[in-house]
């Protein structure tokens, strides 16, 4: 029964390429969150109730797969979350983010048979389905690029937030001041100079609410100018993030320290299998720089779960933790190995090339790299290590 229990975690988790059953089990599972969310925008048509039953019937066997999926994460959290017991491991998925959303999205079809139709506060459940789709994020280490690239341009963002609710408070009390006299019924208060000048910068204006004078026509074309430059701040700077995101991975450099990698190769019984990486507790001074999966690299973020077949690429930002079997070798000005490839170097095969540094990048290899001037070449000993 353990065995049965851990390959369906397997199966259920994060896809694995290598696995057909997994990979088939996102495909389905995508699917069906796209159907479910369809379905519903479908039944609010009115030109489509001849399709409600039929449609109502899509909507159940979509929540019924939705339960039997819910059951069978409680069944397996104890993998999830092995450090706690059994119990516990199952309340702590339930409380989790996507187990809520799991949860809510069940709720919002039984609740209107559970309860009185009379409670609108129930109707609201409804909206909850459009969480489903936040499950595809669950499914997929690629989503949580954008959470990645949001926290790590967090206070920027938060600073532009800020200039924004500035410019929205000042070009409120301006055309307040400028507009009130001429229509206090539209400029009543601070508030619709509010409502405009979000309105404004933010859209192209609705027409309920515009100035009539000359000051204020003058202010409006100032803060649509201002208000277009700053918004549009925000988007620069998540675009910025996405582009130096992707340049470390197409590039291979993971770190612009003095650091040092080893490479960790996972299988179905290490001690990392199965477990999330904020999990994973290593010695001081150590981290996981780099996980690479298949073909794909990822810079892993505390919520990837590690599977078998994953490759660690652990990072000493020292080199006081590595291993007396790593060497350094400098390729100088009259060094042989300049302008050749990686698989073309004549080198001993129990030696492994962890990692080049070049301008003080760290970079991951690979077989068609071309070594220049000035490189180094870490390697590690595979006779040394244990």
């Amino acid at each position: 029964m353990e065995k049965i229990r851990k390959r369906v975690f397997s199966i259920i988790q994060i896809g694995n390429k290598t696995d057909a059953l997994s990979r088939g089990f996102d495909y389905f599972i995508s699917v069906i969150i796209l159907l479910s969310v369809s379905v519903t925008f479908m039944l609010t048509f009115e030109q489509l109730e001849y399709l409600k039953d039929a449609l109502g019937y899509i909507e159940f066997g979509t929540i019924i797969i939705f339960v039997i999926e819910y059951i069978l994460r409680l069944w397996t959290a104890k993998y999830l979350y092995n450090e706690e017991k059994p119990f516990c491991s199952a309340l702590r998925f339930v409380v989790s983010f996507y187990g809520l959303v799991d949860l809510l999205t069940i709720c919002s079809y039984f609740a209107p048979f559970l309860f009185s139709n009379g409670i609108v506060a129930l109707r609201m459940l409804r909206v909850v389905r459009i969480m489903r789709l936040f499950k595809l994020n669950a499914s997929y280490d690629a989503f949580n690029v954008i959470t990645d690239v949001l926290k790590e341009k967090f206070n920027q963002i938060v600073s532009c937030v800020f200039m924004i609710f500035i410019l929205i408070l000042m070009s409120s009390l301006c055309m307040y001041s400028l507009e009130h006299d001429a229509q206090p019924e539209n400029f009543s208060n601070a508030f619709s100079g509010i409502w405009w000048s979000v309105s404004t910068m933010l859209t192209v204006g609705y027409g309920d609410i515009y100035p009539i004078t000359i000051g204020g026509k003058i202010m409006a074309i100032i803060i649509s100018f201002l208000g277009v430059g700053i918004v549009a701040i925000p988007t620069g700077i998540i675009s910025a993030g996405f582009v130096e995101y992707y340049t470390k991975i197409k590039t291979g450099a993971f770190s612009d320290t003095d650091a040092d990698f080893l490479v960790m190769e996972i299988n179905s019984e290490h001690s990392f299998c199965n477990k999330k990486v904020m999990d994973i507790v290593l010695p001081e001074g150590l981290y996981i720089a780099a996980l690479i999966r298949d073909e794909d690299v990822f810079i892993p973020n505390e919520n990837i779960i590690i599977i078998p077949g994953d490759i660690l690429m652990i990072a000493s930002t020292s080199g006081k933790n590595m291993d007396a079997s790593i060497e350094e070798v400098n390729i100088n000005q009259n060094h042989s190995w300049i302008g050749k490839r990686i698989k073309d170097l004549d080198i001993s095969r129990q030696l492994y090339i962890l990692m080049i540094k070049r301008n003080g990048v760290s970079m991951k290899p690979s077989a068609t790299f071309v070594l220049q001037q000035d490189d180094r070449l870490i390697f590690l000993d595979k006779r040394n290590v244990k």
